[in-house]
């Protein structure tokens, strides 16, 4: 290393001369200690509780579905059975024979199960579905906390084992200024900002669609 220290009293050090590959490697170090934050014992549990949440939702939206064919596939059915009972209540009175009623049993059955299916969706659409969305980014935000706090604590791990090393590696009379902004530590706290902003953003989603939910079923 060559330099005038008449000329250049501020010096930069560097862990590569190349930006690219100085700048691949910061990125590379950011990714395993993301990793690392996100298999902690609380970033792994917030997160099961987060995938738990969501395929609660996704099963409550698949019944909807399933349920909504259903409907519609009783509904198809109920009008055809009553288009056949009423012509066979025609024909067996237009020949004078007695009212063919046996038809109507079935329709009557038809409709039941298709009221009882009505509700079912009606349960689904205003209570289920809703709640398991208000429960999901609730569970989402937890995650991203957990994973931000994890994050958190790994860079200030970092920086102070980088400021004991620094402290042996200068004299006394060395003025040091470390900008860890620029480092791995400060790329996790970056990273750690960005989860908590989005965790905020999902927490207020939550609490919207909870209070819209409490004024929807006041009104029911």
């Amino acid at each position: 290393m060559g330099f005038d220290l008449v000329k250049t009293p501020t010096l930069h050090a560097v862990t590569h001369a190349d930006e690219q590959a100085r700048a691949g490697d910061l990125n590379q170090r950011i990714a395993e200690a993301i990793a690392q934050a996100h298999s902690t014992p609380e970033a792994t549990e917030a997160e099961q509780a987060r995938a738990a949440a969501q395929q609660n939702l996704e099963n409550t939206r698949r019944a909807e579905r399933a349920l909504s064919e259903l409907a519609r596939t009783l509904s198809e059915q109920t009008a055809a059975a009553g288009d056949e009972a009423i012509v066979a209540l025609i024909e067996s009175t237009a020949a004078g024979a007695k009212p063919e009623i046996k038809k109507l049993a079935g329709i009557a059955a038809l409709e039941t199960q298709g009221r009882l299916v009505t509700r079912a969706i009606q349960r689904l659409v205003e209570h289920l579905i809703p709640l398991g969305l208000v429960a999901h980014l609730r569970a989402e935000s937890h995650a991203k906390l957990a994973v931000s706090r994890s994050l958190e604590q790994i860079a200030q791990e970092r920086a102070e084992k980088l400021l004991g090393q620094l402290r042996h590696a200068v004299a006394e009379e060395v003025v040091l200024p470390v900008d860890l902004s620029k480092g791995v530590a400060g790329g996790l706290i970056a990273h750690a900002t960005d989860l908590k902003r989005r965790a905020i953003e999902a927490s207020a989603n939550a609490d919207r669609l909870e209070e819209l939910y409490r004024e929807t079923s006041q009104k029911r």
